[in-house]
């Protein structure tokens, strides 16, 4: 391990808000080591900024990481030429113009038709009811696993995710992982030779087209749906939360003095649904007088860069009017996020603005609790809500 200082945490009250924590951390030092997850950590925003682009030092390639044992290695774990390669093979699926021009009236019909079913209620869990569907909706069409119920998008994408994070080795969390990943192949199976015949623009079709190798297709699917359902899905509920309970900031927007984007920009911000970015440390490193070791794991803290005291004015509070240009909630270099324009896309474009528009005095529910869990993955659990039906 590394000789960067020691942190303790508690790893329940770190998933529960691990923001009290990751304050501390950034306090501590530039790189603090964590035994409950047996890594060292760096959490300030510069640092992030910068080492994430030195591949050669914090390398991507993890063939023992937990990604790649439990979804098969795919671009997300890879540097250089073997990175970008297939980064540019599915570059057509999720790049701006077909976002533009394919999925986005894809994204504003579903985002209709959920409103349709859950408008005359009168209330609403939004994670559950609005959030999850119509994120689930996308991730089916820009996948190509048209063949795949919403619910089980959502229910296999939830599993990689926790066994992605499984740090401390549940036995149960990574069971129901390889249950997922067998979900999604046997999805992948029943559309693959449709997707050979009919090319279109979906990650499966593209990849096709593109003559990547059967193992290279199925894990960047999986990479897709395990990074392309839970953080919009947290993404549509959590900004709304946050709007309506920072009402001033809501009627921003309804005055014209911000735009939906704004919220979202600053909601990702501030509640970073993508935590962390694991490294493995390719070479021997020294960095501010701590000596990584080759082979030693290391994480990229999304979620506490985000409120770097020393970049961000008071960032511990919700404000949409923020300057968000030095977040990186969509990571930074070579990794950036491939499905950033996507995601914009569908939750400030479409989810957020319609939302709000269709459903009157919409407001959180009373007799409801929002709570929010995870470190690596974060997101609220449900948002209970009510309108003038």
């Amino acid at each position: 391990m590394s000789t960067a200082p020691i942190y303790e945490i508690d790893p329940a009250k770190f998933t529960a808000d691990p923001y009290p924590d990751l304050k501390a951390m950034r306090a501590t030092g530039p790189l603090v080591q964590v035994p409950q997850l047996g890594a060292t950590l760096m959490t300030r925003r510069n640092d992030v900024f910068t080492n994430e682009k030195k591949i050669d030092i914090f390398s991507s390639w993890q063939p023992q990481g937990l990604m790649t044992m439990l979804m098969g290695e795919n671009m997300m774990r890879k540097d250089a030429e073997a990175h970008m390669s297939e980064r540019k093979a599915i570059f057509p699926a999720v790049s701006p113009k077909t976002v533009k021009e394919v999925w986005r009236a894809s994204f504003e019909e579903n985002a209709e038709r959920i409103l349709d079913e859950i408008e005359p209620k009168g209330e609403a869990d939004l994670v559950r009811d609005y959030a999850m569907p119509l994120s689930a909706e996308a991730l089916k069409s820009i996948t190509g696993l048209t063949n795949m119920h919403f619910a089980e998008m959502n229910r296999v994408s939830q599993g990689m995710i926790d066994g992605c994070a499984n740090y401390i080795g549940n036995p149960q969390i990574e069971t129901n992982c390889h249950d997922c990943t067998a979900s999604i192949d046997r999805h992948i199976d029943g559309r693959w030779d449709e997707a050979q015949a009919e090319p279109d623009h979906s990650l499966l079709s593209v990849q096709l087209q593109a003559g990547l190798s059967e193992s290279q297709i199925r894990a960047n699917i999986k990479l897709a749906i395990s990074g392309g359902q839970n953080e919009p899905r947290d993404a549509i509920a959590g900004t709304a939360w946050a709007l309506l309970t920072h009402p001033d900031e809501l009627a921003l927007i309804g005055k014209g003095e911000a735009v939906w984007m704004q919220a979202f920009e600053e909601y990702a911000r501030w509640i970073s649904p993508i935590g962390m970015s694991p490294r493995r440390i390719a070479v021997d490193h020294e960095m501010d007088g701590v000596t990584l070791n080759a082979e030693d794991r290391l994480f990229l803290m999304f979620g506490s860069a985000n409120r770097d005291e020393t970049v961000f004015d008071d960032p511990d509070t919700f404000r949409i009017t923020r300057d968000t240009s030095q977040a990186i909630a969509f990571g930074a270099g070579p990794h950036f996020c491939a499905g950033a324009w996507a995601s914009r896309a569908l939750i400030a474009e479409v989810a957020l603005p319609k939302l709000f528009g269709r459903l009157t005095n919409l407001r959180l529910n009373p007799d409801g609790e929002v709570k929010f869990t995870g470190w690596a993955f974060r997101g609220p659990l449900s948002v209970p809500v009510v309108w003038d039906a």
